[in-house]
């Protein structure tokens, strides 16, 4: 079984311009949906969730899964990897400890605010780079799975762990490792040598979601030291992906350090992006009425979903569907509000709406000759001690929007009537 056999099945690495058309998911839309019924409009309502626009993460993302996988498969069919199975085997047999001769491909991590589309980015990475497809050889028989997805126990059991892998990749080949397993009831020696040798046979990339999961029990150093086993005795890649809460894990001692090192993502800044994102999502209107994104509906859906886009598109989604079930059929300020108060409750903490400083600042600059500022003007504007009769008498003073002042200082909702 030679390795680059294996990768001429791969698809062709895309990048620039050709890999954002292919990532992109815009789902079919007809205007004239806005004059159907409100049953047809509110099931059609739910397209808005499939939609993907792709942004420089997604990019990275797909480049860092590809290249992991490439160099994953390169490393089947060699000589290391038949001796890395005589190995495992007697390994399992013995049950002597495993000794790790093919070594090990390489694991990181993607880790990433809750909300932002890592997820749905690795998923659609996958998908690009993979084509959905099974590599299968010939000489002799085998077939290989490019990426495995799974998701890290809540309780991190390494036992849970490993017979999950072995589940799935039955299910995707037809095979029946799992079951032997579950028969045979092995132990997790035992099964960490047979996970091993699967992962030689027939995995790529293996990529465990959820990983914060590990720094929430006492398992989680197991469950971690297991995969470090899996990627020496396999030659796998593993792409252990999760929320900012698993850094402060990884960091605390340096071998695990290493094998965290990868990707790290934000919230997204009031930006290019985040503005394309909202006019793409503005584009599916579901409501009788349409209506435009302007500037202050921009900066209000900034403001109320804290750059996070999964929030952005509930939203708008909501605030359709609750104007089309009351009858005002637009999607306005006011809509959006309705949706937000009424559908977003236990996400007002982590979201706490606040104009970003640097917006409301640089429009208030705008509006002053700063030539002309006194010093309690200064004082008025930056200090901590303030009262609306100081803010009243600047703005009358200077000539500036007193909301603008307003929203520094506390959380303001502008209302359309």
């Amino acid at each position: 079984m030679c390795s680059w056999n294996m990768v001429d099945k791969l698809p062709t690495m895309l990048a620039g311009r050709e890999l954002k058309e292919k990532l992109m998911v815009l789902p079919e839309y007809d205007e004239s949906i806005r004059l159907e019924s409100q049953a047809v409009r509110l099931i059609a309502l739910i397209d808005i969730y499939k939609v993907y626009l792709p942004s420089q993460m997604s990019c990275e993302i797909y480049s860092k899964i590809y290249l992991s996988m490439l160099r994953s498969l390169q490393k089947k069919g060699t000589k290391e990897a038949v001796q890395q199975r005589y190995a495992n085997y007697r390994g399992m047999k013995l049950q002597n400890g495993y000794q790790g001769i093919v070594g090990g491909s390489d694991s990181y991590t993607i880790i990433g605010e809750s909300g932002i589309g890592k997820s749905s980015s690795i998923s659609r990475a996958v998908v690009l780079a993979t084509e959905n497809k099974i590599i299968e050889m010939e000489e002799p028989y085998c077939k290989i799975i490019p990426a495995l997805s799974i998701q890290c126990p809540f309780d991190c059991s390494v036992k849970s762990l490993l017979l999950e892998i072995l589940r799935q990749v039955d299910e995707m080949i037809d095979s029946h490792y799992f079951d032997m397993a579950v028969k045979s009831k092995a132990t997790v020696d035992i099964l960490i040598g047979s996970v091993s040798n699967v992962a030689l046979n027939h995995i790529g990339l293996l990529i465990v979601d959820e990983i914060q999961n590990v720094i929430r029990h006492k398992g989680g150093l197991q469950l971690v030291g297991c995969l470090t086993q899996l990627i020496n005795n396999s030659g796998i890649s593993i792409c252990m992906v999760g929320t900012p809460e698993a850094e402060g894990f990884f960091e605390g001692v340096d071998y695990l350090a290493r094998r965290a090192l990868g990707l790290k993502y934000s919230r997204y800044e009031y930006d290019g992006y985040f503005g394309q994102f909202c006019e793409v999502l503005f584009h599916y209107q579901y409501v009788q009425n349409e209506s435009e994104l302007t500037e202050g509906m921009l900066q209000w859906l900034y403001e109320h979903s804290g750059g996070v886009l999964a929030t952005v598109v509930t939203l708008i989604h909501d605030a359709q569907e609750i104007s089309i079930l009351n009858g005002r059929e637009v999607l306005d300020i006011s809509a959006l509000n309705e949706a937000y108060e009424k559908r977003m409750g236990l996400m007002h903490l982590h979201i706490k709406p606040t104009v970003s400083k640097a917006i409301a600042k640089k429009k208030i600059v705008e509006q002053i000759n700063v030539n002309l500022l006194t010093e309690n003007d200064i004082k008025c504007l930056d200090g901590e001690d303030w009262s609306l009769v100081e803010l009243a008498e600047y703005t009358k003073k200077n000539q500036v929007d007193m909301v603008e002042l307003l929203r520094e200082r506390v959380s303001v909702t502008e209302i359309a009537v």
